[in-house]
């Protein structure tokens, strides 16, 4: 019953985390050193990238109508408007791709880290407060079919930063995004529909190495941490998106910039007088 419990307050910070452009790898790492969940380190390692698929479930539900080509009423004009979406899409997951599934195991013994993090945490938390505060970019393009492949493409080299633990794919992302000209709301939106190929890549990948690694299927324990982390991610992500999307309505990224410098001097902090 306790790991339940530790289960579900990892969803609880993957729901919120994954979403806000706050990193929600710093946070779990941060979670799991103070409520260390009873399972091994390979189990822990597929369970954390894993967890994000409650997380995308969340998206999917809300954003069915705008990424399914088909029903709803739509035309054949809508459904090319769709596929020609889910094309800026796959465009804006290639570099990530590319250079994630090279540097998979690379970036896991290297940078997965407190201090990398932190620091992570604190240089996006800058990056952002000086985009919003100087305006950067011109945000033009104010809707989502407005996109060009272009910048889909320059917003996918964008993500590679979050492969650095710390940066937040959707942080990178939306900083991406306003840098090439997107709107607040656009920027935030398209992020939300590359985090379905990339995280479900990202999940296989881990599941597909945890076996092959391990040689082994998942004890009733650890199936229960993993369903019950992802329900729970689901449910808070369906909230936090919808909090954010209103959010950027009236306000810009900068209280999240000041809140990614205070917890990375906290993490550093943390981690040097532990």
């Amino acid at each position: 019953m306790i790991e339940i419990i530790k289960a579900i307050l990892f969803g609880i910070v993957e729901g919120i985390t994954e979403w806000l452009p706050i990193s929600s790898t710093g946070h779990m790492i941060l979670l799991n050193d103070l409520i260390k969940l009873n399972v091994t380190d390979e189990f822990y390692s597929m369970f954390e990238v894993v967890i994000q698929l409650g997380a995308i479930l969340a998206v999917v539900l809300i954003y069915f109508k705008e990424i399914f080509p088909w029903g709803f009423g739509k035309n054949k004009n809508d459904t090319k408007k769709t596929l020609n979406l889910w094309g800026k899409i796959l465009v804006a997951c290639i570099p990530a791709a590319v250079l994630g599934l090279l540097l998979d195991d690379w970036l896991d013994e290297h940078l997965y880290n407190s201090v990398v993090v932190a620091l992570a945490l604190i240089i996006y938390g800058i990056i952002f407060i000086i985009i919003e505060r100087k305006k950067v970019g011109t945000r033009k393009t104010k809707s989502i079919d407005d996109i060009s492949y272009k910048q889909a493409f320059q917003v996918g080299m964008f993500q590679l930063l979050s492969l650095v633990p710390g940066t937040s794919r959707s942080g990178s992302t939306i900083i991406g995004g306003l840098l090439v000209g997107l709107d607040r709301k656009v920027a935030a939106t398209f992020t939300f529909f590359l985090a379905i190929p990339v995280m479900v890549g990202a999940s296989l990948l881990k599941i597909l190495k945890y076996f092959l690694k391990t040689g082994t299927v998942f004890t009733s324990l650890e199936w229960s941490i993993l369903i019950v982390g992802c329900i729970v991610a689901f449910i808070i992500s369906i909230v936090v998106i919808k909090f954010l999307m209103n959010y950027i309505k009236k306000h810009d990224f900068q209280v999240f910039g000041w809140y990614r410098i205070v917890l990375g001097i906290l993490v550093l902090i943390y981690f040097m007088i532990k």
